[in-house]
């Protein structure tokens, strides 16, 4: 079986306007520095989600070519997995809004996210930075 390691931002739907966003507003409504979030506000995470849940539709385009390439691999039987630089919740949040979720087969997200997905696939997996890149898959 084959298997190909998909950059969510690269490929799906870029998550980092909305990660700015998110930033740009806790940083104003909660006064924190967004380099010491850990520190400073400790359920930054669920606040992520709820604001890119109430805001993916404004950053957030489905692509008909992704969606069909996803489509495809899914049906060929290709273990599909996503990887961001994005932290994992605003990754699920994402991939669900893009309608990619159910057709993933592995999701990471922050540092090292592609190292760990490509553990999880495997070693022939491939890596696909484009929507180019998978029509060779």
């Amino acid at each position: 079986m084959a298997a190909v390691a998909i950059e969510l931002d690269g490929v799906l739907g870029d998550t980092r306007p909305l990660w700015e966003a998110w930033l740009a507003d806790v940083s104003r409504r909660a006064h924190v520095d967004p380099d010491r979030l850990d520190d400073e506000l400790p359920n930054w995470r669920v606040l992520l989600v709820r604001f890119a849940e109430d805001h993916a539709p404004v950053y957030l385009r489905p692509s008909a070519p992704a969606t069909a390439a996803l489509r495809r691999l899914q049906a060929a039987r290709v273990r599909i997995g996503v990887f961001t630089d994005a932290p994992p919740e605003l990754a699920r949040v994402a991939l669900a809004h893009l309608g990619a979720a159910r057709r993933v087969d592995v999701l990471e997200g922050g540092p090292g996210a592609l190292e760990r997905v490509l553990a999880q696939l495997g070693g022939d997996a491939r890596v696909a930075r484009s929507v180019g890149d998978l029509d060779s898959v």
